[in-house]
């Protein structure tokens, strides 16, 4: 099959995170603001630290992020009391009574919510979080301004056991990116829900409201701005809660669904798997547009 994404079959640039620190991010920030977003339901066991973290390191000691975005989606725990206490704004998911919530839902919501000039987005399952996730997210946006997308890749155990993780990546999305949208089987993590961006890289972009969000974002980014505006950094380790096999059956139908729709091929989609409308109802004012991160020095090499 001809491939969907268009253009020389090549990997993402790739960069480090240790290559980059937030004072030199904050020296070439000067007037861009970040808007740091988290999708969570359920997650009072991680979400306090990741924020506090972020507040204290990225916000207190140096100013590098404007805002901290959580988006409540329906939890039935104290996930946005703790989030608020930890200093979060906390908002809750925006869709109709009723209607199925996702994470592709919750993206909607924080990017309508939001205002910074670039969107940083993470988990909120994360375990032993470090404000270098952030710092590393931003660094390559920061050091040339033709990247306007950036993919977390990163080591995942499962229970210990270091290239057992990510199991939906590994039997799902990359098989079938392979087969499908070959372009994109330089990223080592296409499912990471760790990304970065500048915000007109995703105008025109309808998300999922499910799962699928993450590799729809990626297919539908690399199409409408190319590979050549697009990296992936590397983390170092991530650690979070691993859900039983059971539970990834519905994240794998949704991944696999988005793919096969993404190359032409009709999955009979139902109506609560039907997509928001386009990314540009978000808050992508002209100040978003005009606003460009200024490159900073050549980094150290990873």
């Amino acid at each position: 099959m001809t491939p969907t994404v268009p253009g020389v079959l090549e990997s993402p640039r790739r960069f480090c995170h240790h290559q980059f620190s937030a004072e030199a991010l904050v020296a070439a920030k000067k007037t861009t603001t970040v808007s740091v977003c988290l999708p969570a339901r359920d997650e009072t066991s991680t979400i306090g630290a990741i924020i506090e973290t972020i507040k204290v390191d990225l916000v207190e000691k140096v100013h590098l992020v404007d805002e901290i975005i959580v988006v409540d989606d329906r939890s039935a725990d104290t996930t946005a009391a703790v989030a608020a206490a930890a200093g979060a704004t906390v908002v809750p998911v925006a869709v109709p009574a009723g209607s199925p919530s996702g994470k592709g839902a919750a993206m909607a919501t924080a990017l309508a919510e939001s205002r910074g000039h670039v969107a940083v987005f993470l988990d909120a399952d994360v375990e032993r979080f470090s404000s270098h996730f952030v710092v590393g997210l931003l660094g390559p946006l920061f050091y040339d301004y033709s990247i306007g997308f950036v993919k977390a890749t990163y080591k995942r155990p499962l229970d210990g056991v270091h290239g057992e993780g990510g199991r939906v990546t590994e039997l799902t999305a990359k098989p079938l990116l392979a087969l499908l949208h070959p372009a994109l089987a330089g990223f080592t993590q296409p499912l990471a829900g760790e990304v970065a961006f500048r915000r007109p890289v995703i105008e025109g972009i309808s998300l999922p409201s499910d799962y699928g969000v993450d590799v729809a974002v990626l297919i539908d980014v690399a199409r409408h701005a190319g590979l050549g505006a697009m990296a992936e950094v590397d983390l170092g380790e991530r650690r979070h809660r691993n859900r039983p096999l059971a539970e990834l059956a519905p994240q794998a139908r949704s991944v696999a669904r988005i793919i096969l729709a993404r190359a032409g091929i009709d999955t009979d989609v139902s109506t609560t798997e039907e997509e928001t409308a386009p990314a540009s109802r978000y808050r992508t004012s002209p100040e978003h547009r005009r606003a460009g991160v200024p490159a900073m020095d050549a980094p150290e090499r990873c």
